[in-house]
Order: C-alpha cells, then sequence, then structure tokens
C-alpha cells in the first residue's frame, strides 16, 4: 500500500451533532473516506496522518439522496463513512490541522 494512497484515503471529517456527541463519550472519530477503502487502509491513513493509535474501524455506506430542482430530478452520490475509535490516552485536535 502506497503512502499516496493512506493521504487519499481519507477525505475529511465527517461533523454532525451525532459524531460530535460521540467524540466527547467515547474517542470515536468519524471522517468520510474513499468509497473503495478497506478497513485496514483506514486504520493505518488514520494513525500515519494525525499519528495516533486506533482500537477499532466500523464502516458504513451511505447511499446518496434523490433530490428535486423545480422539473428536475437528480441524486447525490454514495459514500463511504468511517467511525474510527482511539485508544486511551489518544486524542486528535483538528484546530491543530488545516
Amino acid at each position: 500500500m502506497s503512502e499516496v494512497r493512506l493521504y487519499n484515503v481519507i477525505q475529511g471529517s465527517h461533523t454532525t451533532e451525532k459524531s460530535v456527541d460521540a467524540a466527547e463519550k467515547s474517542r470515536q472519530i468519524t471522517f468520510r473516506v474513499m468509497r473503495d477503502a478497506n478497513k485496514l487502509e483506514i486504520k493505518r491513513a488514520v494513525e500515519k496522518v494525525f499519528s495516533v493509535a486506533v482500537a477499532a474501524v466500523r464502516v458504513v455506506n451511505v447511499k446518496g439522496k434523490t433530490r428535486r430542482f423545480k422539473n428536475s430530478q437528480g441524486r447525490k452520490s454514495d459514500w463511504k463513512k468511517a467511525l474510527v475509535t482511539l485508544k486511551d490516552g489518544h486524542d486528535i485536535n483538528f484546530a491543530e490541522f488545516k
């Protein structure tokens, strides 16, 4: 697995009220990841980019919603969400990263 691919696996953080609450209670961070990424790639990417230890990774395939604008109907893209649980003593502070 190349280092370039590891940096491309994570597309960004997914911040909602539910994900912020999970981060505060159980050190579980939510990321938007590439659709073809597996759990091992996600774990290695998070450990490489953020220099933390990962305890577990759960993934969810999110289906795109159907949207309508005037008389035309479209569909948003499907995407993959990763819920990464960090080990004790590790934390990610997104204020440090740009």
